[in-house]
């Protein structure tokens, strides 16, 4: 049964559906030799190049959904490369064959904590699409004193550039002297909204974390530049956000072994994470613990 070419190519691991659409009208996709066009359809058999690169394609049952969660640190951007040889979130991702990790949404240069990566570029697609309004909460410190009339209107709603906007919920979550911690969610992912909250109210913030994604949750132990990958049952709630089946094959290991597997992956993130605080003339980043 033939299937959209920007729907294959994304559960291959591409990209997203979106950046497969434009790759398309860029003209960088062949079919068979042809240059493709948006809206093409494709059978199993069908010889597709990028770039003039020979692809493998893989059938919605060959593909096992992998997701992992990302510590990421401030100073790395969200992309793949970066003109200005800035790190980026994906140099300390593991590996995956005949695929690509696909980020769920974006965290700014300035903004650490839980970022989502997954195999299989549909889901990613889905749970990035404004109608899927996934819950997010951040740990946010801001600096000075808050009257209770700024919170809110942070409640209430206070309009942006963009249109309106509020958080879903603002609690306070203790502090020392003008540096004063909140927790908040909300259900947008509009361009570094919760910044732009605070900052419509002269707040200045000094420092951002994202610490849960729906139900998913930075895990605590999780060090700053670390991954780890989620089980099944982790996995197959995002895939139900995104209205997709529930996946029955995972990659991680459930027999005698997986104790001392997770051990050996353990240590394999943190010698990424020490590798990856090292500067370009060799000496180490101070390391900074997690407020």
């Amino acid at each position: 049964m033939s299937e959209k070419l920007q729907k294959v190519l994304a559960r291959a691991g591409h990209g997203s559906r979106r950046e497969m659409e434009a790759w398309i009208a860029a003209g960088r996709v062949s079919i068979d030799g042809e240059i493709a066009s948006l809206g093409d359809r494709i059978e199993a058999d069908a010889k597709v190049r990028i770039d003039g690169r020979a692809i493998s394609l893989k059938s919605a049952e060959d593909v096992i959904c992998r997701v992992l969660a990302y510590h990421k640190p401030e100073g790395e951007i969200c992309s793949r490369k970066d003109p200005e040889g800035r790190p980026t979130v994906f140099d300390r991702l593991p590996k995956v064959r005949d695929s690509r990790w696909v980020a769920v949404g974006r965290l700014d240069i300035n903004t650490s904590g839980l970022l989502l990566f997954t195999s299989d570029g549909e889901l990613a697609n889905r749970l990035m699409h404004p109608s899927n309004e996934v819950d997010r909460e951040y740990a946010v410190r801001t600096f000075g004193e808050i009257p209770e009339a700024t919170v809110q209107r942070l409640r209430t709603g206070v309009m942006l550039e963009d249109g309106p906007a509020q958080f879903d919920s603002i609690k306070p979550a203790g502090g020392e002297g003008m540096n004063q911690w909140w927790h908040v969610c909300l259900r947008e992912g509009r361009n570094r909204e919760v910044r732009r909250l605070w900052e419509s109210q002269e707040v200045q913030v000094s420092r951002l974390i994202r610490i849960r994604y729906g139900m998913v949750e930075l895990p605590k132990s999780l060090p700053r530049g670390g991954w780890v990958e989620l089980p099944m049952e982790q996995v197959n709630y995002l895939r139900k956000l995104a209205g997709l089946e529930p996946e029955t094959r995972t990659m991680l290991a459930a027999d005698k072994h997986s104790v001392a597997r997770a051990q050996v992956k353990s240590a394999k993130i943190r010698r990424a994470v020490r590798k990856h605080k090292v500067t370009g003339s060799g000496k180490p980043k101070p390391s900074r613990q997690r407020s």
